[in-house]
């Protein structure tokens, strides 16, 4: 079992997807995502299996959750540097986004 302490090591933020790309690379069907954090963390890349629920347009602009304090990850030919998070349903993943107005650095609390 987690506890409120291993909770509390994640540093879970809010960032705005500004580019996305198809991964053609990638073993299963994936986006490479560059998502801004704001002026303290900066732009992010991560790779992310949500192409069920979404189209490249969908992307742009979209605010989601991401941890930006774990280790990168390669994937294939690309370096993963923070998890964008979502909820696995029985259609595809689909991403989690603060349902009001929030500023891009924001951390979950």
């Amino acid at each position: 079992m987690a506890n409120i302490d291993d909770f509390l090591k994640l540093d879970i933020r809010v960032g705005e997807i500004i580019r996305a790309e198809e991964f053609k690379e990638a073993r299963n069907p994936s986006y490479k995502l560059w998502v801004d954090f704001g002026e303290k963390i900066g732009i992010k890349k991560s790779s992310a299996q949500i192409t069920e629920k979404y189209s490249l347009d969908d992307l742009i602009g979209k605010d989601v959750l991401g941890v930006v304090n774990f280790p990168k990850r390669q994937i294939a030919n690309f370096m993963s540097e923070v998890l964008v998070l979502g909820v696995y349903t029985k259609d595809g993943v689909v991403l989690i986004s603060p349902d009001k107005e929030t500023e891009k650095g924001d951390k979950l609390g």
